[in-house]
């Protein structure tokens, strides 16, 4: 299906409950030159029988697809320090290494356990960072993310954006050829796949709340477009939005009080926002004659960027939250849609057209510059890694829809695959305190 503008992406219908999910495989499928040396040395352990987690593998896997590491197989180590005193620097300034992660896993009592980590610059022979970090047995996997996001951030500057979640949709063909649609959220890296809407109708339009614990969604359930809110963590839902006609395209304001919408409840689609706690409602933009949808928050939560054809074509939009003159954003190409701030409210990621294939592209909101970032025929749904680095998108691949990921440079590229069945709608949770 080609990449339309959301309007007529109100198709959706939502049975409540828990189910098991296929984990997504990343692969990375171009790195980026020069790729930073890092070796991360399996962590030491001290309780009984095998580790419950191989922590350094995590960590090592976190830092190896953001592209910006190129981390060292664990065979050709020369020597497995557990802490920075057991390091002969020498060994690995011999294997060309700039950076090395050592650490040790402990367990704790009550059946907890204590991982502790240490970052070094091996040509100084210094430590960089190091820390000793709680968890429990079902939280090991974070805790590993966790550590990687602080490597990241040590040695780029950035936020790392391992310890996050993605929610996206799975549909899977059954032997009776009818479609079961899962809503899903998993960890960043794939793991810890949990459906938590299925249905045998299409599931459209994730969005995350700023905090992480909710998603927005809409639902045809009761045979007519509704839009929910349900908390992640407990599966609790409540229906926010059901007018007559469209009712789409949830994007929410950054302080997690209001959701801006697509509503045609007055015969034409528009945005609106609707304030969650009082449920009052005003209109955006009142464009008698024109379709405008997929709102997108500016991260000061002052303007809305939005698609609309009013323009006589699928083009980039921005308004004041408060209503006021738009101003198009867009003008290169005659398809340019599905908008996303970045965190920093720099640039937007989007669909742009080239030669008849639907690509990612970065829109420089300062000098209007676009950049076209993906290669595909049918890629859509941009999504912002929190930390601005990465953007998660849908695209297909010999007929079946895949996830794929792109750094903001254009130097990285992942693809997220699943065994069976097609995957689409991606939306990167924030950063999780």
């Amino acid at each position: 299906m080609r990449p339309t503008i959301r309007w007529s992406l109100i198709l959706l219908a939502v049975w409540l409950g828990r189910v098991s999910a296929e984990p997504l495989t990343i692969e990375i499928t171009q790195g980026t030159e020069g790729a930073l040396p890092i070796a991360v040395v399996p962590f030491g352990w001290s309780g009984p029988g095998a580790a419950p987690e191989d922590l350094a593998a995590i960590v090592g896997a976190d830092l190896a697809r953001s592209g910006r590491f190129k981390v060292l197989d664990r065979d050709d180590m020369l020597s497995r320090p557990e802490t920075g005193a057991d390091v002969d620097f020498r060994d690995w300034r011999v294997l060309g290494m700039e950076d090395l992660v050592v650490g040790q896993l402990q367990p704790q009592g009550g059946g907890g356990y204590l991982a502790r980590f240490q970052l070094l610059d091996v040509y100084r022979g210094q430590q960089i960072t190091g820390y000793a970090l709680p968890s429990s047995t079902r939280d090991l996997r974070s805790t590993a993310h966790r550590i990687a996001d602080m490597v990241y951030k040590a040695l780029t500057g950035q936020p790392g954006a391992f310890d996050t979640r993605i929610a996206y949709v799975t549909s899977i063909r059954g032997r009776d050829g009818k479609s079961q649609v899962t809503l899903e959220v998993a960890d960043a890296d794939g793991y810890n796949p949990q459906g938590i809407v299925s249905s045998s109708e299409p599931l459209m339009s994730p969005a995350w709340s700023p905090d992480g614990n909710r998603l927005a969604y809409v639902s045809f359930e009761q045979g007519r477009p509704a839009i929910y809110v349900q908390e992640v963590l407990t599966g609790r839902r409540e229906r926010v939005s059901a007018f007559p006609g469209i009712n789409g395209a949830p994007a929410w304001s950054p302080d997690g009080r209001q959701l801006a919408l697509t509503l045609s409840k007055d015969g034409n689609p528009d945005i609106y926002v609707l304030d969650l706690a009082s449920r009052q409602l005003r209109p955006v933009t009142t464009q008698r004659y024109a379709i405008d949808t997929e709102p997108t928050w500016s991260p000061d939560g002052r303007s809305i960027a939005f698609t609309s054809d009013r323009g006589g074509g699928p083009q980039i939009y921005q308004i004041p939250v408060d209503g006021g003159s738009v101003r198009r954003l867009t003008f290169e190409g005659s398809y340019n849609a599905s908008p996303k701030f970045s965190p920093d409210g720099k640039s937007l990621a989007l669909v742009t057209r080239v030669q008849g294939k639907f690509r990612i592209g970065l829109l420089d909101l300062k000098t209007g510059a676009l950049r076209v970032l993906t290669d595909g025929s049918l890629d859509e749904s941009p999504s912002f890694a929190p930390n601005g680095s990465m953007i998660i998108y849908a695209t297909k691949v010999g007929g079946q829809g895949e996830l794929a990921a792109v750094s903001v440079d254009g130097r990285v590229h992942q693809r997220l695959t699943q065994r069976a069945g097609d995957v689409r709608e991606p939306s990167w949770s924030p950063l999780i305190d």
